[in-house]
């Protein structure tokens, strides 16, 4: 029996045009609380309560100090673990998501938000949220059932997995304009006095946007042992390319708010080094 090698062919194509449409229409795994990433490895996720993507981002580690032991030996530093693995939503929270997060939980802050000079800078929903305090944006991670990053975290996060590198996209100045909306304008960045869209940059390695300029993000920890000021982290429109390196910090009032500069991001993990802080003033 002679074998149709054209049909058997066109059959085989059919069944990969199939099978790849079937991997297209699948849906992204939605997730509605901390509990329910037990298990789960998926490197990208829906969050159900504000409908905000999110991605895997690894367990982290840092290496102590080389030291000498009581008898003058020289004793390795050991590896320790920063952070267990976590969920980071990939932009900032939007206008259009802490609407909603207002509407629907009837939280009040206790400075009223000027939504005038919200719109001023963030003129759609798909713009970052801003003039937000500290509480306000833990208020929305609680409501959301997430918490705000600390600042380890944030940073680990922000380097996208680079090692020793300035930027969350390496060391190469002449490309921060792909990546971050800060001061002035030049190339992709064309948001001369506003913060952009959320995600109109590149991402970094883990396909988080806007972990440079566009607004700083508030962290959930203090930024000194004073325990007077919270931790800000990434840099925004207004400030130069100094504020956008990967390490950098910011501090303010958590009751306060840099007007125009301002917002935040969540994460959702198991990670039981972290104590509730998000209830804490």
């Amino acid at each position: 029996m002679r074998l149709n090698w054209d049909r058997i062919f066109v059959a085989l194509l059919m069944v990969v045009l199939v099978g790849l449409v079937r991997a297209g229409d699948a849906k992204e795994l939605v997730v509605s609380s901390a509990e329910g990433l037990k298990g789960i490895k998926a490197k990208k996720i829906t969050w159900k309560k504000d409908g905000a993507k999110m991605v895997l981002i690894p367990e982290s580690f840092t290496r102590t100090k080389d030291s000498y032991n009581e008898v003058g030996d020289l004793v390795s530093g050991e590896v320790v673990k920063i952070t267990d693995s976590l969920y980071m939503d990939t932009t900032e929270v939007t206008v259009g998501q802490f609407k909603t997060f207002l509407k629907s939980s009837g939280y009040e802050p206790k400075l009223p938000i000027n939504w005038n000079k919200v719109y001023e800078r963030s003129p759609t929903g798909k713009h970052p949220m801003i003039y937000v305090s500290w509480y306000d944006a833990t208020a929305y991670a609680k409501w959301a059932g997430k918490r705000l990053p600390t600042g380890k975290e944030w940073e680990f996060a922000a380097r996208g997995g680079l090692v020793g590198k300035e930027f969350p996209w390496g060391d190469d100045e002449a490309v921060a304009r792909d990546y971050a909306n800060y001061k002035g304008t030049d190339g992709k960045d064309k948001w001369g006095r506003t913060t952009a869209p959320v995600g109109s940059f590149r991402p970094n390695g883990y396909g988080l946007f806007d972990m440079a300029g566009n607004v700083w993000e508030w962290c959930q920890d203090w930024y000194s042992e004073d325990k007077i000021f919270r931790d800000l982290r990434g840099g925004s429109w207004y400030y130069g390319l100094g504020s956008l390196r990967a390490a950098g910090r910011g501090s303010l009032n958590p009751g306060g708010y840099l007007p125009q500069f301002n917002g935040f991001r969540c994460v959702s993990g198991l990670n039981k080094n972290i104590g509730n802080d998000n209830e804490k003033n």
